[in-house]
């Protein structure tokens, strides 16, 4: 049976230890700081069952699940594949950073990689493939906690006052390891079912310790989810904040109370390389970034549809200045559509598995870091005031003495002074409110700091053939040559 919306809502009442505002919630999925999120995500997986060409296949063992866990072989399965997640980036208009196929293209990279994982050690590999088909065949919602608390970073993780601050290995036997300490930073851990634990940064010999890769249970005994701030708890009304009411998909940080962890769930013990190349040395990057993208090339699109928006609606869509802006804009949304493409066309076949092109990938993440502060730049310039002089809630139109005057001074030569509203409540909610600062941040940050991403994209980028090219030019004459030609003339 495909994975529907009730299926996914029941499997996350499962007696979870999530903490906010100073208590333990008794049933996240009915708390208002989670409610809406939960049944967002749940909307996704009714998408899936009511479009079950376009968002599942079969697997090898009869399951009936979602693409994001498709092994593409060719790059028209690779493309299939994208057309999935891109549809199901469409029905959150890309701000659900953490949807479920972020980690699943992770751990569908590092299965493609699996050679690595047998070469480390045959038994965490077997116990990596049997997890992937557990996880798919199950149709689970995995997020992940792949960052340490942030404490002194001039330290190792070894080094930190407190030695078990970082998530760690404090004991093992012959059942697993048991793991205590702290990971951030689990987005979309209230509504995912699973969580897969490990290490993207970089660590240092000593830190054997933390160089651990496994996955449990969001309701594993003594697991404790702290949750930020909830954005959606602060926008009860979906006309005043339509983003944050619905996809607030929430932050937490996560601590190991001496969680057992049984070795069918551990991928890689205390090794600080192998930590590393689970990343790197398979597609594991790669594709859970290339899934990044997609969901960004929505969001870029959503992001053009209120700039041009905003135009009509104060007016200056004719002004040359604003043609240009949003000129500029259309051609930077397409750009990360065309970077998406090349990605796909430039593929190519590794271990048997067809993969996006890694350089054009790390070439989206830099560019997009730097490109998506700017489009809200372009938004807010375009918007002016407008984003400002709203009403101060849903509740002023139930004034008629108040909402006469709105009626009033909310003009618009396309949209009703109350349509101009609630179009401007979405505007800011997508680029000034709490949210959506977050979401700026987010889309920073998420790939790692610039110099990490500027990092992958120049060890990636082919410079033998840029510098051959140089090379070539230099060699096409000489100094020698020139010399003698001088001598000839003069003669």
């Amino acid at each position: 049976m495909i994975k529907n919306g009730a299926m996914h809502i029941d499997s996350l009442r499962d007696g979870r230890e999530v903490f906010i505002d100073g208590e333990k919630v008794a049933e996240p999925v009915d708390h208002p700081a989670f409610h809406n999120a939960v049944r967002s995500y749940a909307k996704l997986y009714d998408m899936q069952a009511a479009n079950a060409d376009l968002m599942t296949f079969t697997t090898e063992t009869g399951a009936q699940v979602n693409r994001q866990w498709d092994l593409p072989t060719s790059y028209e399965q690779l493309v299939t594949r994208r057309e999935a997640l891109e549809a199901w980036a469409g029905e959150h208009f890309g701000f659900l950073g953490r949807s479920p196929d972020h980690v699943a293209s992770c751990l569908s990279g590092m299965v493609m990689g699996a050679k690595i994982f047998e070469d480390y050690d045959p038994a965490r590999a077997k116990a990596l493939r049997d997890y992937f088909a557990y996880a798919r065949d199950n149709d689970l919602f995995l997020t992940y906690v792949i960052i340490n608390p942030q404490a002194d970073r001039s330290k190792s993780a070894a080094g930190q006052t407190d030695p078990y601050l970082t998530a760690g290995v404090v004991d093992e036997d012959s059942e697993g390891i048991t793991i205590r300490g702290a990971k951030m930073l689990a987005t979309s851990g209230i509504m995912a079912n699973e969580v897969f634990v490990t290490c993207i940064q970089p660590l240092r010999e000593g830190d054997e310790n933390y160089a651990v890769s496994f996955a449990i249970p969001m309701n594993a005994k003594g697991l404790k989810i702290l949750s930020r701030k909830s954005y959606e708890a602060a926008a009860p009304s979906r006309f005043d904040n339509p983003l944050a009411n619905q996809f607030d998909e929430n932050d937490a940080v996560l601590f190991f109370d001496d969680v057992k962890v049984p070795w069918d769930r551990v991928f890689i013990n205390k090794n600080v390389e192998m930590v590393a190349r689970q990343f790197h040395a398979t597609p594991a990057h790669s594709y859970q970034n290339y899934q990044c993208q997609i969901r960004l090339m929505v969001k870029m699109r959503f992001l053009a549809g209120l700039a041009r928006g905003i135009a009509e609606t104060n007016g200056t869509l004719a002004f040359p200045q604003v043609r240009e802006m949003l000129g500029q804009l259309a051609a930077e949304a397409e750009l990360v559509d065309a970077l998406v493409r090349s990605m796909e066309v430039k593929g190519r076949m590794e271990g048997g598995y067809f993969v996006p092109d890694r350089h054009t990938l790390y070439s989206a993440q830099v560019l997009t870091q730097q490109l998506y502060g700017k489009v809200i730049t372009t938004l807010r310039d375009l918007a002016g005031g407008g984003v400002i002089m709203l009403p101060s809630s849903v509740d002023d139109f139930a004034n008629s003495e108040i909402a006469a005057i709105i009626d009033k001074t909310q003009q618009s030569p396309v949209r009703s002074s109350r349509e101009r509203v609630k179009f401007f409540k979405l505007v800011w909610d997508a680029i000034g409110s709490e949210f959506g600062s977050r979401h700026t941040q987010y889309e920073m940050f998420y790939a790692g700091a610039t110099f990490v991403t500027k990092g992958h994209s120049f060890r990636t980028y082919d410079w033998s053939g840029a510098t051959a090219l140089v090379d070539r030019c230099l060699n096409s004459y000489a100094l020698s040559d020139e010399v003698s030609a001088l001598k000839t003339a003069a003669e």
